[in-house]
């Protein structure tokens, strides 16, 4: 088998990259490689929507098999690329099928990082990545007594929301000493803290998991101070790691994610990557870094269709995310670090609110609570390297509309 453009990795990032070549009528030959055996679909709703059994599977596919059958793209899927050869242009599959390529995508994502740990790859003890991931934790928890969750990043976070919701005891753990420590300031952390602690979870901080504990199935979890939580289900929920081996071991350049270029090249000519697993340029943030967001993912994909079709357009995007828990809907964009300033707008207590996060006094990211139209104005600002005034953006008498002109003039 030879296509003219193949992309290894059916998420996200993969499957926008087809559909652009189509949109700007690419006419050669397209093969999407997928080790999954499910035509593309979302991935945030498998700890969120999916999860709690409010959306059926169909509902988070991305297209439909026929969108793919009459833009003739090719589907090979629950197959595993097993190695690169960039020389020859080819790659093999877990079954030994060899296919050649005239572009090869880079769009693997990532897999969820487990706990090296006794016991931790124990049955009961679930990662969170794919629909088989979602699928095996509804079903140990429709009959889970007592869950532990891992991780008190996103991922964790939404799980606790959704298994809270559902009447399940939870045990949320978290080794640092708050939540979102990695990505939001202490303001935020703090108000999730709370409000998970308020909705009946067993949130602790600063805790150090030493084992996993069990036989044939997880028993409970060890802690460094010897004590042992019971659970009949864990999920972990402590971030992923690229899928860079292959790439690698190909003799491409890889640093936290495979390194790309701001069209999305790596250093062979021919293979470009794109979304959780490249480590890319960013021209609005000043440096180069890995994200892990369904934005960034899309965003790239249009930039490697434009590089394929020989327009180079540089990948320049604020970077943006969201996350659903319980009632609320945090959205947030750009990026924040632990030593910005942060200025509340908004009272938290009333569960609408947002946070500025500058950089001495330059926007650098927003975090929305509720509060969609900050989150939507300020999207420009940070692009535009925007400086505003602390006591205006405290301000609620002053509408962010009028803030936000007044900065973008």
């Amino acid at each position: 088998m030879h296509f003219d453009v193949v992309i290894v990795g059916a998420g996200h990032g993969g499957a926008q990259v087809a559909v652009m070549l189509r949109t700007q009528k690419f006419e050669g030959s397209i093969a999407i490689v997928g080790d999954e055996p499910e035509l593309p679909y979302e991935r945030p709703p498998l700890s969120k929507e999916y999860f709690a059994g409010e959306k059926e599977f169909e509902r988070i596919q991305l297209r439909p098999a026929k969108y793919c059958d009459e833009r003739d793209v090719t589907m090979l899927l629950g197959k595993r690329v097993v190695s690169v050869d960039s020389s020859a242009h080819r790659v093999t599959t877990d079954g030994g099928e060899t296919i050649g390529y005239g572009k090869l995508v880079w769009a693997t994502g990532g897999r969820p990082r487990m706990l090296p740990i006794p016991g931790g790859d124990l049955p009961g003890v679930q990662g969170v990545r794919t629909r088989a991931d979602a699928d095996a934790m509804k079903a140990a928890a429709e009959t889970a007594k007592q869950i532990v969750v891992i991780g008190g990043g996103y991922i964790g976070l939404e799980a606790a929301a959704v298994l809270t919701k559902a009447g399940k005891k939870v045990v949320l753990l978290e080794a640092l000493d708050r939540v979102l420590a990695r990505v939001a300031g202490e303001p935020l952390s703090r108000f999730y803290e709370q409000e998970h602690r308020d909705r009946g979870v067993d949130l602790r901080l600063g805790v150090s998991v030493t084992a996993i504990e069990g036989g044939d199935h997880v028993t409970g979890v060890r802690l460094s101070d010897g004590e042992v939580i019971p659970a009949d289900l864990v999920i972990v929920g402590i971030g992923i790691l690229p899928n860079v081996e292959l790439t690698e071991a190909a003799g491409l350049p890889c640093d936290n994610g495979i390194v790309v270029d701001e069209y999305c090249r790596t250093s062979d000519a021919d293979i470009l990557a794109v979304g959780d697993c490249t480590n890319h340029p960013n021209a609005l943030l000043g440096k180069r870094l890995r994200l892990e967001s369904v934005h960034n993912a899309q965003e790239q994909a249009k930039t490697a269709a434009d590089t394929i079709l020989g327009k180079l357009e540089p990948y320049a995007q604020v970077p943006w995310f969201w996350s659903d828990q319980y009632d609320l809907k945090l959205q947030f964009v750009g990026m924040s670090a632990a030593d910005q300033q942060v200025v509340v707008r908004g009272d938290p207590e009333s569960r609408s609110f947002a946070a500025f996060y500058l950089d001495e006094g330059r926007l650098a990211a927003v975090y929305a609570i509720n509060s969609p139209r900050e989150f939507m104005l300020s999207k420009k600002l940070i692009a535009g390297g925007a400086r505003p005034d602390r006591a205006v953006l405290r301000d609620m008498k002053v509408p962010f509309r009028e803030i936000a002109e007044s900065l973008g003039d």
